[in-house]
């Protein structure tokens, strides 16, 4: 049950951080925005789930998985609904921003109840059917936008009325999964930068915080840049989309199928394949043509990438101690998110120099392999802390 309600919230998780992508192309030219405000529109959510993450788990830590997720996802379907009466930049901007608080602050919670609610051998695999769902999420704002909405604030009104339903079930049926007494722990880890960087975890803090800021930059500069790169290379804007909804559908696949290779061989040989891999779809999504084989790569893509993103959100609460999994997986989640922001404003640089939507592509490679050899140094040096 625990699984499956976390997998609802989830959706509408990942349908929101999509939604201002996809409710782009609307609702720039409605509220007459100069190109210049665009970037900070789409950054805006992002600051907010940084500030939401790192608050969040620290709130969960001391007051409760529970009551954290239900005020978070009330959160972002209050302002997710309030995102409608934007009227100008500085009303939208601030209606994205606190969406983008309520959003962060569940994400750790997700993440340290997948931790408390699964076996040893299943770590990996719970908590990537919970986050699968984000995916599913994102393919459904794109799908929405393409054939159910009538305008963009009728994006906003899906993405924050069904929040608000979850919030109210979530209430009512999410038992608390934080282990008792872990309030009253008077244990040094309950200072948040001992828990993260005492009793020698900085390596491995900073080695996981730079495996998620890679691996993101990678996650947003294709979730932002596949329809471009589609159009670049002479698909229609109406068969670009498909792209996205390749790329999240990959996503939901990858998500468990390298989790459940991760609970059967260990993280560090699955995932070194997966970062191998997905070097080598960036490379082949630079020289691809033809409908069928960039759809196909954008959706190995997101297996590759997305599900390496979720199995690390599995990974991070093994490396701390029970007591501080919100905060820890909070800080995680938000200094990884630094990446989503990096990841556009490369492309968009890249871009402006003059390089092509394959340059883009290709500039990711080593970027992948960045990450992933970050990853393989994690899974040396973390063996220690892990549990």
């Amino acid at each position: 049950m625990v699984i499956a309600l976390c997998f609802a919230v989830a959706i509408p998780e990942g349908y929101d951080l999509q939604s201002i992508g996809v409710a782009a192309p609307r609702l720039l030219p409605a509220l007459h925005l100069a190109k210049a405000q665009t970037g900070w529109v789409f950054s805006a959510s992002l600051f907010g789930l940084i500030v939401g993450a790192m608050t969040g788990g620290w709130l969960a830590d001391r007051f409760g998985r529970r009551p954290v997720l239900v005020g978070s996802v009330a959160a972002f379907g209050v302002f997710s609904l309030a995102t409608i009466l934007s009227s100008d930049f500085n009303s939208l901007f601030l209606w994205r921003l606190t969406t983008g608080l309520g959003l962060g602050g569940a994400m750790p919670n997700l993440i340290a109840m997948a931790r408390e609610i699964s076996s040893p051998q299943r770590r990996a695999l719970t908590s990537s059917m919970m986050f699968a769902a984000l995916p599913v999420g994102g393919a459904g704002a794109a799908l929405f936008a393409r054939y159910g909405a009538h305008g963009w604030r009728d994006i906003f009104v899906l993405g924050g009325v069904v929040p608000l339903a979850l919030a109210a079930l979530v209430a009512w049926k999410l038992p608390e999964t934080r282990p008792p007494g872990a309030a009253q722990a008077a244990a040094p880890d309950r200072n948040s930068l001992h828990a993260l960087f005492g009793q020698g975890r900085a390596p491995v803090t900073l080695a996981l915080w730079a495996a998620f800021i890679l691996t993101n930059i990678v996650v947003y500069l294709l979730l932002n840049w596949l329809p471009t790169l589609a159009v670049a290379k002479g698909l229609g804007a109406s068969s670009a989309l498909f792209t996205s909804v390749g790329f999240n559908l990959g996503g939901i696949a990858g998500a468990l199928l390298l989790a459940l290779a991760v609970d059967a061989l260990g993280p560090r040989g699955p995932m070194a394949a997966g970062y191998g891999a997905l070097v080598a779809v960036m490379i082949a999504l630079a020289f691809a043509h033809g409908f069928a084989l960039i759809v196909l790569l954008s959706a190995a893509g997101g297996f590759l990438v997305l599900g390496l993103q979720y199995v690390l959100y599995g990974l991070t609460p093994t490396y701390y101690a029970a007591v501080t999994r919100g905060t820890t997986a909070g800080a995680a989640v938000g200094v990884g998110r630094v990446g989503s922001i990096l990841g556009p404003l490369v492309g968009g640089s890249l871009l402006g120099a003059g390089v092509s939507a394959s340059g883009v592509a290709f500039a990711m490679a080593p970027v992948a392999l960045a990450a992933g050899a970050t990853v393989l140094l994690l899974t040396l040096i973390g063996h220690a802390h892990s549990d």
